[in-house]
């Protein structure tokens, strides 16, 4: 199931890279963006989270809570964030239960796919980008003008 622009952002809880639990509907107030993606350490999610942290000020300046969410570890997380110099949490979704609920889990593949989610500060959908394919970056371009 695909999830929609306008309706509220299904809630979740996921640990980040230090262990700390991070609630989605304790974000509200602040726009927040979710970056799905298949695997720490592969070229293209690396680039992407690349890309994300070189323009880090002007998601800021938005506002705008990053997290990073994929099905690797905490520790896998941490390593990962560490060797990039991300500025954001990763969030592990080992079970792709969260990846499930928005819609982008690959059963096959035992992988999320690519999907940014851009939530508004009352918890609802305001916008949303998918890859066409796992091996294709998405264009993050347009993200920043939906983030409010």
């Amino acid at each position: 199931m695909a999830i929609e622009v306008g309706q509220p952002a299904p809630d979740f809880t996921l640990p980040n890279e230090d262990r700390e639990n991070i609630t989605l509907s304790e974000q509200r107030g602040s726009p927040v963006v979710l970056v799905f993606y298949p695997l720490d350490f592969s070229g293209v999610c690396t680039a992407e989270h690349c890309q994300i942290r070189d323009d880090y000020s002007s998601w800021l300046d938005q506002g705008a809570k990053i997290f990073g969410i994929s099905r690797d570890s905490i520790f896998t997380h941490k390593v990962f964030k560490e060797q990039e110099n991300l500025p954001y949490s990763l969030l592990a979704d080992m079970k792709g239960e969260v990846a499930q609920l928005y819609g982008t889990w690959n059963a096959d593949a035992a992988i999320a796919e690519r999907l940014t989610v851009v939530i508004d500060r009352e918890g609802n959908v305001a916008y949303t980008t998918k890859s066409g394919g796992i091996p294709e970056a998405r264009d993050h371009s347009e993200v920043l003008a939906h983030i409010s």
